[in-house]
């Protein structure tokens, strides 16, 4: 019977060295700057909701903030739900929307016979 052998055990250590690298530390870089930009949040910042909501913060409560949508519509959303902040100018703005000529279609009418 052999004694320890630690030249078996260095792939499942390279595996969870590699995994280590890729997965977990992007992962919790990633919480850590979004727990940062949450806490970070304060009246009047734009922010994109994980609904896909575009608003203006009005109101910061303790887990929720409020969220003013339109001009007289206020929805309240839980903190962990804001995805990013937005430009002042914002999302809405940067999108240029191009209109198309529209297409001269002929309209085909077939006759029963």
């Amino acid at each position: 019977m052999k004694g320890f052998d630690l030249v078996g055990l260095l792939p499942i250590a390279l595996i969870f060295v590699v995994m280590y690298f890729l997965v977990i530390r992007p992962q919790s870089k990633k919480a850590k700057e979004h727990q940062k930009m949450i806490s970070g949040l304060k009246s009047g910042d734009r922010v994109l909701t994980a609904g896909g909501l575009i608003g203006t913060v009005s109101k910061v409560m303790e887990s929720e903030v409020e969220v003013r949508i339109a001009p007289s519509v206020n929805v309240t959303v839980a903190r962990s739900m804001i995805t990013s902040l937005l430009p002042s100018g914002g999302i809405v703005s940067e999108i240029k929307v191009e209109k198309k000529p529209a297409s001269k279609k002929k309209s085909i009418v077939r006759k029963k016979k």
